[in-house]
């Protein structure tokens, strides 16, 4: 069984900064894709960053130059670092997985709150 445990939400004032982590555990096949999702109250679920195993990254318009992904050297790891924070990013974040046989993995989601 797969794993994914995110950390790092949290309430921030507008212009702060926060640093999510998700890790991956349990019996999963290669890591194709690694990235966030958000979801705000009344809103869909919407892609934030991803980032592949080749390192390629792809952003909403709505966080480019703000929002930075990245993978750690265990290569199970993503992170999202936030700066720039606007009352309009908050939201529950969700880390995802996509591996390489084509399954789809979410953590439990980690509330990020900012404040005007």
């Amino acid at each position: 069984q797969v794993q994914l445990v995110e950390s790092g939400g949290g309430l921030v004032q507008a212009g702060g900064s926060l640093r999510l982590s998700c890790a991956a555990s349990g019996s999963i096949s290669s890591i194709d894709v690694m990235g966030w999702y958000r979801q705000a109250p009344g809103n869909y679920r919407e892609l934030v960053a991803t980032i592949t195993s080749g390192g390629n990254t792809n952003y909403a318009d709505s966080v480019k130059g703000r929002f930075a992904i990245s993978r750690g050297n265990a290569k199970n790891t993503v992170y999202l670092q936030m700066n720039s924070l606007k009352p309009e990013d908050t939201a529950v974040y969700y880390c995802w997985i996509l591996s390489a046989i084509g399954s789809n993995y979410w953590g439990q989601g980690t509330q990020v709150t900012v404040s005007s």
